[in-house]
C-alpha cells in the first residue's frame, strides 16, 4: 500500500508535463466553416442515406438552412450543423420509407441505375477499387439496419470525431444517452462486419 502512494503522487507531475491538446481554430466565417465540414458531412450523409444524389441534397439543404444563423457565434456553428443535418437525413429516410412502400405497391423496386455510378476509374487498381468499394457499401449495409439514434450516434462521434457533449447538443440529448447509443451500435456494428475484420 506504500508503494503505491509515491506512484500516485508521481502521475500529477507526469501529467503537467505534457503538452494539452492542440484546438483547431474557430473559422473566421461561415464560408470558411462550410468548406471545412463539407467533405465530412457528405461522407455521413452518403453512409447513412445510401445514395450519393441525396446525400449530396441533404448536405446542400443543411448548409443553406445554417446560413439563416449565421449571426451566432462560431462555436455554435459545429452543433447546430449537425444538428439540422440530422433533421435532414431524418426527413429523408422517411420519405424514402413511404416511396419504398409505394413503389412496393406498384410492382416496382424504385431504384434507377446512373450510368456514370457503373463507369470504372482508369486510374485505380481495380482488385483494391472493388474491396475498398465492397467494404464501403458493408458498412453503409450496417449503418442503415442501425436504429435511427444509434446510427446517428456512430456517424457524429466516430466518423464526424465530435465529443460527447457536442454530439449530445447535436441530437438534442443527454452525455449518457450520447454514450448508451454509441455502445449499442459498437456492438451491433461488429456483429455485422465480422467478415470484414
Amino acid at each position: 500500500m506504500g508503494a503505491a502512494a509515491p506512484r500516485m503522487a508521481e502521475r500529477p507531475d507526469a501529467a503537467a508535463a505534457l503538452p494539452p491538446p492542440a484546438t483547431p481554430d474557430p473559422p473566421r466565417d461561415l464560408d470558411e466553416f462550410l468548406a471545412g465540414v463539407e467533405r465530412r458531412a457528405f461522407r455521413l450523409a452518403e453512409l447513412s442515406l445510401g445514395s450519393r444524389e441525396d446525400a449530396l441534397d441533404a448536405v446542400q439543404d443543411a448548409m443553406i438552412r445554417l446560413v439563416r444563423y449565421r449571426a451566432r457565434p462560431p462555436s455554435e456553428w459545429t452543433p447546430l450543423f449537425w444538428r439540422i443535418l440530422r433533421r435532414q437525413l431524418t426527413d429523408r429516410h422517411r420519405r424514402q420509407a413511404v416511396r419504398r412502400r409505394v413503389f412496393a405497391w406498384f410492382g416496382r423496386d424504385g431504384e434507377a441505375v446512373d450510368a456514370a455510378d457503373v463507369v470504372p476509374d482508369p486510374h485505380a487498381d481495380p482488385s483494391r477499387r472493388h474491396h475498398e468499394s465492397a467494404a464501403f457499401a458493408a458498412l453503409g449495409r450496417a449503418l442503415r439496419a442501425l436504429p435511427r439514434r444509434q446510427r446517428e450516434c456512430f456517424l457524429l462521434r466516430e466518423l464526424e470525431g465530435l465529443d460527447v457533449a457536442a454530439t449530445a447538443a447535436a441530437m438534442g440529448c443527454s452525455t449518457g444517452s450520447v454514450k448508451t447509443h454509441l455502445s449499442r451500435a459498437l456492438a451491433a456494428l461488429r456483429g455485422h462486419l465480422e467478415d470484414w475484420r
